[in-house]
């Protein structure tokens, strides 16, 4: 990726300059007439902080809930999440797709109402806001989407969609507009010989742009960029990622940056917010996120970066999906995916790591319904004349879970035995029941607390250690 021409520390210094000289913050603010004047309060809160925040859906009932007889589920796509942005930072929020990244953004913004919780914008609460002056809001914060084809009116002209929220806002007269979207489009690469084409004659590269360039037209405080490069090539990322890092120094933005994609969140944000199934699992800079991640979620994502090269055993690819946020897992949310996942404390040391995730999958697998009659004779590949061979199915789900012949800890080995023997004698749940009394985890039992790491560092793991190296 080419060299940025701004570096990400240069807007928080040109920030502080301004606010010393007692100067409005955003150099064409009033020229627009928009916005007020900040006030020594103003700049010393934080522009947004979410405390506790959920937003949970209660979605319809599906063919196989009706015949079970189960009614509406709740999704539980953002579930208390608190984070502060200040004034002229960059704040990248990464995870998979399905972990609540882009629920954030728009609860944030006022486009979903939240379940609970609370949104602050410059002290004040949005929704609230939203709800007696909604114009305003909008003025102060604006949103980039993934996708600019898909929200970009193919009837409009370039001029046309640029101007739209001046029109609406009713910012200065008709040439005023005019005048602010020929500069406008200019700042963000395109040409004003283009100002009357279509969206459709635009390449993805530009359409991202004249996106960019609506977004500034009421000069925003807040600009949340929703996987604004995601849909862009490579080269054509680098471009878009330039252009946000100057126009941020120039307009004194702030951004709230959602990516799945952990290189260009370290290129571009001051912090990282690592989520996972609608939870924080890590926040801190992103230099001491990136190379002392505290969280084995965190770690997961790290080694996924191409040509990253410091691979340790506790981050390795996890196998399985992502669990459903209609019925997330109990306690810590990522224990049944995680490399690391806590021994239950009868065992102590005596378990070797790769023995105990193994017995956990089998655990899973019970639970899950993954292991029945079924799928057990499937998972042996037994021929009709040995059906009924208990030796082979035992081994068949050892190996399958890779579970060794024989566990270093006897008592271990006994009682997954046990387990294994009920399960293999048709009673699963039995067989749950043996391996939910003798093999529990405590990373089931309850969700982890934050733990600082370091400064404005923290990661919700009881494996996460802080500066002096205590849980």
């Amino acid at each position: 990726m080419s060299e940025r021409t701004v570096t990400r520390h240069e807007s928080q210094q040109r920030r502080e300059s301004t606010d010393a000289s007692n100067q409005y913050p955003r150099g064409q603010a009033h020229e627009r007439g928009i916005g007020p004047e900040s006030s020594e309060s103003e700049t010393s809160t934080p522009l947004l902080r979410v405390e506790g925040l959920r937003k949970h859906y209660v979605d319809s009932p599906g063919l196989a809930d009706w015949l079970l007889s189960r009614g509406p589920g709740r999704v539980r796509a953002v579930d208390d999440v608190s984070f502060e942005v200040a004034r002229g930072e960059t704040v990248g929020v990464v995870g998979e797709s399905g972990c609540g990244k882009s629920t954030l953004a728009r609860t944030v913004l006022g486009l979903h109402d939240p379940t609970d919780g609370r949104v602050e914008f410059a002290g004040t609460d949005v929704h609230e806001q939203i709800a007696t002056d909604r114009k305003r809001f909008a003025q102060r914060a604006q949103i980039v989407f993934q996708d600019p084809s898909s929200c970009l009116d193919p009837r409009m002209t370039l001029r046309e969609i640029v101007r739209e929220p001046l029109d609406i806002h009713q910012v200065g007269a008709k040439d005023h507009r005019n005048d602010t979207v020929a500069e406008l489009v200019e700042r963000v690469g395109l040409s004003t010989d283009q100002l009357d084409r279509y969206a459709s004659e635009f390449s993805g590269g530009q359409r991202q742009r004249i996106g960019i360039a609506r977004a500034l037209a009421l000069d925003p405080e807040l600009i949340v960029l929703d996987e604004p490069t995601s849909a862009l090539d490579v080269s054509v990322q680098a471009q878009i990622l330039n252009l946000l890092a100057d126009l941020q120094a120039e307009f004194e933005l702030t951004y709230l940056f959602i990516s799945h994609d952990l290189s260009v969140i370290r290129y571009l944000c001051d912090r990282v917010i690592v989520m996972y199934l609608g939870q924080i699992a890590e926040i801190g800079p992103v230099d001491a996120v990136f190379d002392r991640p505290s969280h084995p979620y965190t770690r997961v994502l790290l080694e996924s970066i191409p040509g990253r090269g410091d691979r340790t055993d506790d981050a390795r690819t996890v196998k399985s999906d992502m669990p459903s946020p209609r019925n997330p897992p109990r306690g810590c949310r990522f224990h049944t995916r995680c490399p690391a996942v806590i021994p239950p404390e009868t065992y102590g040391t005596e378990f070797e790591r790769d023995a105990w995730r193994g017995v956990f999958e089998y655990k899973l697998r019970l639970r899950s319904g993954r292991l029945d009659g079924e799928s057990l004779d499937e998972l042996a590949e037994l021929d009709e004349g040995d059906v009924g061979n208990e030796d082979a199915v035992k081994a068949a789900i050892r190996e399958a879970c890779s579970i060794p012949s024989v566990l270093s800890d006897p008592t271990a080995e006994e009682l997954l035995g046990r387990s294994i023997r009920s399960l293999v004698d048709g009673d699963a749940e039995t067989a749950l029941e043996r391996m939910d009394a003798d093999f529990s985890s405590p990373c089931e039992r309850g969700r982890p607390p934050d733990v600082d790491v370091d400064t404005d560092h923290r990661a919700a793991c009881l494996l996460a250690r802080d500066s002096e190296g205590e849980r």
